[in-house]
């Protein structure tokens, strides 16, 4: 038995002494960490590099110091931007979060038909943003869209106009769209969550004749939580980027009513090539949401065990 382990020691000595057994890990992981500094580190150290100078047009002059952050911080159009991010994210996450969370204990519950249901909830969530985008401008056109015709025109809720033409209205059409994508997906996730519990604890509320909402708010609950702060804080940052949906659907109009952090960024730098100034908005918000998700994370790993 020693002469086998000898035998099997020995080369992962021989190894250890040459250095190959040492380096051997990072050799496996270099091309994947090579990729992420080239298409990732690379261009955000740029983006701060460009933040500091004075970029316009296509052209990168002189060293401005704080300038392009001064101008941003005094522009009304960024805090409006943060405003319509604030508000997508505030109203459209909680709501996909309690859809997602009470479809899962639906499906969790044997409900009939569950086979055909789950794949069906996969369809929202595979689409490209951009068949999302022109799917729901078609459905909800002017006077001729399916819903806004057939639904909130011809019960009086709603003129000849595009809801996607209603400074009031665009912002929660917008919400609209992003829950009927993204609740599938909640759904789905939780439900997968609620399928890895343990049953023993079930097991033994049963015995001692536990009511439902009382199983749910002790057991399942305290369970799912870890689950349910990582899908939440993922979507969170999710929602609050987004661009494609918003930019096929209202372009951020009308006016600036529906205009994200991500849209106005754009417009910065393809419209106005204002370079800096978009360098300088795209550094703001990763370090806001770098702090945020620091002290979320922090949180949720102390207070929920997640992480």
């Amino acid at each position: 038995m020693s002469v086998i382990t000898d035998t099997a020691v020995a080369p992962a000595r021989e190894k250890r002494r040459s250095g190959r057994g040492v380096w051997y890990p990072y050799l496996l992981i270099a091309p994947t960490m090579i990729t992420l500094v080239l298409v990732s580190l690379v261009p955000f150290v740029y983006a701060i590099y460009l933040s500091f100078h004075k970029a316009k047009y296509g052209r990168v002059g002189d060293f401005i110091g704080f300038d392009n952050y001064a101008k941003l911080l005094a522009d009304p159009q960024f805090w409006n931007s943060l405003k319509v991010a604030g508000l997508f994210v505030g109203i459209a996450v909680p709501i996909e979060f309690m859809i997602g969370l009470g479809g899962a204990l639906i499906l969790n519950s044997g409900v009939r038909g569950r086979s055909v249901l789950v794949p069906l909830l996969f369809i929202p969530t595979m689409m490209a943003p951009v068949v999302v985008g022109l799917l729901w401008k078609i459905m909800l056109a002017g006077s001729w869209g399916l819903i806004s015709y057939n639904l909130l025109e011809r019960f009086g809720w709603l003129g000849d106009q595009s809801i996607f033409a209603s400074p009031d209205l665009a912002l929660y059409a917008l919400m609209f769209v992003d829950i009927w994508q993204w609740s599938p997906f909640m759904m789905l996730a939780f439900f997968a969550g609620l399928q890895a519990l343990p049953l023993g604890p079930y097991r033994a509320a049963a015995v001692d004749g536990a009511s439902t909402l009382r199983v749910f708010f002790k057991i399942t609950l305290p369970m799912m939580v870890p689950l349910l702060a990582v899908i939440g804080l993922l979507r969170l940052i999710d929602a609050f980027k987004v661009f494609d949906t918003i930019f096929i659907l209202t372009g951020g109009g009308p006016g600036v009513a529906t205009q994200s952090p991500s849209v106005l960024a754009y417009k910065m730098t393809f419209e106005f090539w204002n370079i800096g100034e978009a360098s300088a908005l795209a550094v703001l918000v990763w370090a806001a949401f770098f702090v945020f998700c620091n002290v979320f994370y922090q949180i949720a790993k102390k207070k929920l065990n997640a992480f």
